[in-house]
């Protein structure tokens, strides 16, 4: 797939598969359109004007961007987590509840729904006595599993996770890796991250990108270099350009 902004080709020639229950790693220097393609997987950049994709994004076998798919049960069953944590201005309780509220899902019970998304979060423990409480209370790393329940809450299949740690601590940082080994028994991760050792821990698969300059123009698009098992994009990549990222040669 190739995605553009109005006239302005962001990213070119993009092809890789993500396999079930494995955590697939994009890493890459900055502008070299990582988020743009984690975007596209759910049909995120559909919000952004003058957006599209060019090629074809297959999920079970559909193109999620055929007339006839709704993007909105598109980003249900593959859900996203931002940058920075994103709580929304309710209670610890109302921030898990309101995804099923509002897709209308019947569920016996919205306790017990809320109390597996958090616990599969790894927070249920940390905040089962302060569920009326506001989520802004909570620490960071905390608001950030929260925002990981809220995702997990509406039943994806997948989780598309937009460089989730740049914003924490490494205490944190450490926790949201550890959940992420413990969420790939049931759902297929999607990294993005400026830290390479980062995808080295957590990472099934690792694709590398960078950004070419436009002979004339100067404009930078964001290619796919090479993408593999991670043991092997690290340890033994194939293209000299991931080896001179990978080493630290320049990014």
């Amino acid at each position: 797939m190739s995605i553009f902004y109005d006239d302005f080709l962001a990213v070119h020639d993009v092809n890789f598969g993500c396999g079930d229950n494995e955590i697939t790693a994009l890493i890459g220097p900055s502008g070299c359109g990582k988020s743009t393609v984690l975007r596209s997987f759910n049909r995120m950049n559909d919000l952004i004007e003058g957006a599209r994709v060019e090629g074809t994004i297959s999920y079970h076998g559909e193109d999620i961007y055929h007339s006839d798919v709704d993007a909105i049960e598109v980003r249900r069953r593959i859900g996203m987590v931002f940058q920075k944590p994103n709580p929304f201005p309710k209670s610890i309780y109302d921030n898990i509840a309101y995804g099923p509220r509002v897709n209308g899902f019947k569920v016996d019970s919205m306790d017990d729904l809320v109390e597996e998304a958090l616990t599969k979060a790894a927070l249920w423990d940390e905040v089962k006595d302060k569920l009326k409480q506001s989520a802004f209370g909570l620490s960071g790393g905390q608001q950030q599993r929260l925002c990981i329940a809220r995702t997990i809450a509406v039943r994806p299949e997948v989780i598309l996770m937009d460089e989730p740690c740049s914003a924490l601590d490494p205490i944190a940082t450490l926790r949201i890796e550890d959940l992420m080994h413990e969420l790939r028994s049931d759902y297929t991760i999607v990294i993005v991250t400026h830290n390479m050792q980062q995808a080295a821990r957590v990472a099934d698969k690792t694709a590398f990108f960078t950004a070419e300059a436009h002979e004339v123009t100067g404009d930078r698009t964001g290619v796919l270099v090479e993408f593999g098992d991670t043991a092997q994009i690290f340890e033994s990549p194939v293209d000299k350009r991931t080896e001179d990222y990978i080493s630290g040669r320049f990014g």
